[in-house]
C-alpha cells in the first residue's frame, strides 16, 4: 500500500506492508531512531510520537493508520546542532540518564504544553503516567517539564 504522510513537516511517500507499525515504518524505513521501542505493548512509552498533534504509542498502530496525518518524532523537535528548549531543560535538571526514554517523554512533554502551557503538577503527573523511566526517578524530569513551562510563559 501506498502511504502518504507528513513526517516532522516533511511529506512522505512509501510503499508500506499493512502490518508494519508505525515505530518500525518510522525507524526502519525513514530511519528516524529517535523513536525508540521498548516493551512494544504501549506500556513503557518510549515509542511515543505525536499523530497530529495527539501522542500516541507507535508500536501500536499500523503505519497505514496515519496516512494523510502528521507525525511528529522527536527528530523534529529541533533541526540542526541546536537543542529544542525542552531537550535544554532536561539537560539542565537532570531529567535523563540513559536516554532511553526520554524520546517519547519529550513528545508527551510537546503535547501536555501545547495544550496546558502552564500544567499543574498533577497534570504533569498524569502525562508522566504512561511513560517508565528506570533511571532518573522522575524528579528532574518533573523539574524540567515546570522550568520550560515557565520560560515558554515569558
Amino acid at each position: 500500500m501506498t502511504l502518504r504522510l507528513t513526517v516532522n513537516g516533511q511529506a512522505v511517500e512509501q510503499e508500506v506492508e499493512v502490518r508494519r507499525t508505525l515505530a518500525d515504518f518510522l525507524r526502519e524505513d525513514l530511519g528516524l531512531t529517535g523513536t525508540h521501542l521498548g516493551c512494544e505493548h504501549g506500556v513503557c512509552g518510549a515509542c511515543t510520537v505525536l499523530l497530529d498533534g495527539e501522542p500516541v504509542r507507535s508500536c501500536l498502530l499500523f503505519a497505514v493508520q496515519a496516512s494523510g496525518a502528521a507525525v511528529e518524532t522527536v527528530e523534529g523537535l529541533a533541526p540542526g546542532e541546536a537543542l529544542h528548549p525542552l531537550q535544554t531543560a532536561f539537560r539542565e535538571h537532570h531529567g535523563l540518564q540513559c536516554g532511553f526514554c526520554t524520546p517519547g517523554i519529550l513528545m508527551s512533554t510537546l503535547a501536555l504544553l501545547r495544550a496546558q502551557p502552564l500544567p499543574s503538577d498533577q497534570q504533569i503527573l498524569e502525562m508522566l503516567g504512561g511513560h517508565l523511566c528506570r533511571c532518573t526517578g522522575y524528579q528532574g524530569i518533573i523539574d524540567a517539564v515546570r522550568a520550560v513551562a515557565r520560560s515558554w510563559q515569558r
